[in-house]
């Protein structure tokens, strides 16, 4: 696994996490806690997600993750047999292992 994951949250979640050493928010209105992983996807998957979760929401960032530097499992899973996978973090991702943030326009 060495493709960076990608995941697409608001600036001030980002924000907030970069306070506190990690990021626990799984997709929009639900937290790791809630959902027991955190959805991520890949760069093809990310517009999809986009319009289909964020598109009346302005000042998003995309999240560039490297695997190597989570300390949670990553498990492509999908969400129906036979269904396309979506990598998911099962645990918080720490700040350090987001090597690089995108404005999604």
């Amino acid at each position: 696994m060495t493709d960076p994951i990608l995941h697409i949250t608001q600036r001030s979640q980002w924000d907030a996490a970069r306070a506190e050493g990690t990021y626990e928010i799984s997709t929009r209105g639900r937290t790791l806690q809630q959902e027991g992983f955190i959805h991520c996807s890949t760069r093809t998957q990310l517009p999809r997600i986009a319009a289909a979760f964020f598109a009346d929401l302005t000042d998003l960032v995309v999240l560039v993750i490297d695997p190597a530097r989570l300390t949670a499992p990553v498990r492509y899973e999908a969400a129906e047999p036979g269904g396309e996978e979506f990598p998911h973090v099962y645990g918080p991702i720490p700040v350090d292992a987001v090597v690089g943030v995108e404005p999604w326009k």
